[in-house]
């Protein structure tokens, strides 16, 4: 049976390998054997890995992520975040409230460290450089392209106290272990060269492969995370066969075995007082829940079991929204600092089901796409963000709905809240005018490690980048948005795709050139802001004029309302796009008009209508274009 599951797991990876639109990318698979202490809250780890350089290009070294080392007083994330923190914005200090000057105070217990003891390639020792949170490999014969080499591996490492998404004894959660960014992981080498990008405080980037972990530790503790258990009926705990005998080997140690197909990294969580739910969803994929038990509070069991079937309840609607799950299990593991996204899994804080929502949605936007995300973080963040925002008014309408039935007032409550506009974007929105007004605003081509500003890197990656798809359904139409997306998923999903990429889906699909929303949004800083001028008649018909007043162009939709009750709306494209998107509403009289060219500020058109007929003129009633000064958008024709 094992023969036969790694033989299929060797064709899928073969498969996805030659899949790669226009560009190659690297391989790896892990084998590592864990043996965890939990009284020093230390492990020693054997590692294996076998790297294939597809590139066309010869290596002569290689680079790895030690994680743990930013967990040291004066490392780089320690003193990057108390830096930060000399910021003022607004009426406080710019921290990261999780970091803060914590790293600083911890003890020698405390830290973290990851220290290579051995490292061969193809059985020969191999000269390195521990430089904080990389390893440099110097190679003593180059990895040619289109070869294989094995690495061999010993390590050890101590688990630090909770401080940023991996770490011990968080006493926000009262769970032991979150391992997530735990072990050497070899760096990203793609058509831009190696990226050896030292962990100062935020996202990250990965190899596909395979990885098979063993994990050894005590046998009271329960682990989750990233992978399939390949031995449940020695281990019990939930994860057994329906109907089998729990077996467990003798003496005070277990051995969970795991295997996680064409993933581009590995997290765990581990806690002796975890308690397991497990649901199954139609389409037969199974979805963990682990939470840290309270007797004492039976709401927490109620909050985590809201969890699982909420998944259950989500999981359709966002496959057909967003493509088919591909793996056959995910874990939602109480652990971490807040919420954080890793194949297969995420570990959270607590059970809110917002968070749970965006993080299971980072399966998507990062997960299947292995963007890297250190130099695109709102590809990351930013679609999941959107997404999210999707997923929660399809919960609300099919679950929370039907739980408020008999009580009128909550559902007032929550249908005034749902018809704020636009649709389920309008925080992302606020918040991004909040940073294009405050001054600190950088282009979204930043690098993530790189913002002058934790307030700038946030908005810019969360709503900055929720706006740029709400506002892509403003350009093209929302429907061949959504399609943009699908098509998205069905040709870069397994690879890393970057904003060009994107932008090349959306051009294809849409029929539109796009190249200069990526140019104003992304890559600047500059705001759009249209007004409306003036208006007059001549000759018994209306003549409007529309001033751009920001620096951006867009193409835009302007609302006629007539006194007589009938709408017409006149759709301007963007000079730029060569191409107009399709009508999005046939209840209302849709007129074309030329393009505005974006070297004119001032755009002139002509309604076949008396001014008198008029009752109110409004650009983009939907406000899904980010308008930063909406009050010059709308008049009320007083006449």
């Amino acid at each position: 049976m094992k023969k036969h599951l790694l033989s299929v797991l060797f064709c899928f990876s073969f498969l996805q390998l030659f899949a790669q639109p226009d560009r190659w990318q690297q391989r790896v698979k892990y084998n590592m054997d864990i043996q965890m202490d939990v009284v020093t809250n230390r492990f020693t780890g054997k590692q294996k890995l076998q790297y294939t350089n597809n590139s066309p290009d010869t290596l002569y070294k290689v680079f790895y992520h030690l994680y743990f080392n930013a967990f040291q007083p004066n490392s780089m994330m320690d003193a990057r975040s108390r830096e930060l923190g000399k910021n003022r914005v607004g009426r406080g200090q710019d921290w990261d409230g999780r970091v803060r000057d914590r790293i600083l105070n911890l003890k020698p217990e405390e830290i973290g460290y990851q220290k290579i003891l051995s490292l061969k390639m193809n059985g020969v020792a191999q000269e390195y450089k521990v430089q904080e949170t990389i390893l440099e490999v110097k190679l003593n014969k180059p990895i040619l392209p289109k070869s294989t080499v094995t690495f061999d591996m010993d390590f050890e490492a101590q688990v630090p106290l909770q401080v940023r998404r991996s770490g011990r004894d968080n006493p926000q959660t009262g769970v032991r272990y979150s391992m997530s960014q735990w072990y050497p992981k070899l760096c990203e080498y793609d058509y831009e060269g190696w990226h050896p990008t030292p962990y100062i405080a935020r996202e990250f980037y990965g190899v596909w492969g395979d990885f098979e972990v063993k994990i050894t530790i005590d046998k009271k503790y329960i682990l989750g995370g990233t992978g399939y258990l390949q031995n449940p009926n020695q281990i019990g705990y939930g994860y057994e066969t329906p109907g089998a005998k729990v077996t467990q080997p003798a003496g005070d140690k277990l051995t969970w075995h795991f295997i996680a197909p064409n993933v581009h990294d590995f997290m765990w969580a581990a806690d002796p007082d975890y308690k397991h739910i497990v649901r199954t969803t139609s389409n037969g994929v199974t979805l963990h829940v682990l939470y840290n038990f309270k007797p004492n509070d039976p709401r927490n069991d109620t909050a985590w079991k809201d969890v699982a079937d909420a998944a259950v309840t989500v999981l359709p609607y966002i496959e057909k929204t967003f493509g088919p799950y591909p793996y056959k299990q995910y874990s939602f593991i109480h652990g971490g600092d807040g919420g954080m996204e890793y194949p297969m899994g995420t570990l959270l804080v607590g059970p809110g089901l917002g968070t749970v929502f965006h993080e299971w949605m980072h399966t998507w936007y990062q997960m299947l796409m292995g963007t890297n995300e250190s130099l695109y973080p709102w590809m990351d963040e930013g679609f999941t963000d959107w997404a999210s925002s999707k997923v929660e008014p399809f919960y609300r309408d099919n679950v929370t709905r039907k739980k408020l039935i008999g009580n009128a007032a909550a559902i007032k409550r929550m249908d005034s809240l749902a018809a704020i506009l636009p649709k389920d974007q309008s925080d992302s929105y606020r918040s991004y005018f909040s940073l294009a007004k405050s001054g600190f605003e950088e282009p979204m081509t930043t690098h993530a490690d790189h913002y002058n500003t934790n307030f700038a890197y946030s908005i810019a990656s969360y709503s900055k980048g929720a706006v740029f798809m709400e506002q892509l359904g403003y350009i093209v139409g929302d429907q061949v948005r959504d399609q943009i997306l699908l098509e998205y998923y069905k040709q870069w999903r397994f690879k890393h795709p970057n904003v060009n990429d994107f932008i090349r889906v959306a051009e294809k699909t849409s029929g539109m050139e796009l190249g200069w929303y990526k140019e104003y949004w992304v890559n600047g800083t500059k705001t759009i802001d249209y007004g409306i001028d003036s208006l007059w008649e001549e000759g018994g018909n209306t003549k409007i004029r529309i001033r751009r007043i920001g620096k951006m162009p867009m193409p835009i939709d302007v609302m006629i309302e007539f006194k007589d009750g009938t709408k017409q709306l006149c759709y301007i494209p963007q000079y730029l796009m060569f191409g107009e998107k399709p009508v999005e509403d046939n209840s209302v009289t849709r007129t074309v008009f030329e393009p505005w060219k974006w070297t004119h500020p001032e755009y002139e058109f002509v309604i076949k209508r008396r001014i008198a007929d008029l009752k109110i003129v409004e650009i983009d009633p939907s406000q899904r274009m980010a308008d930063i000064e909406r009050r010059n958008n709308r008049l009320e024709v007083p006449w």
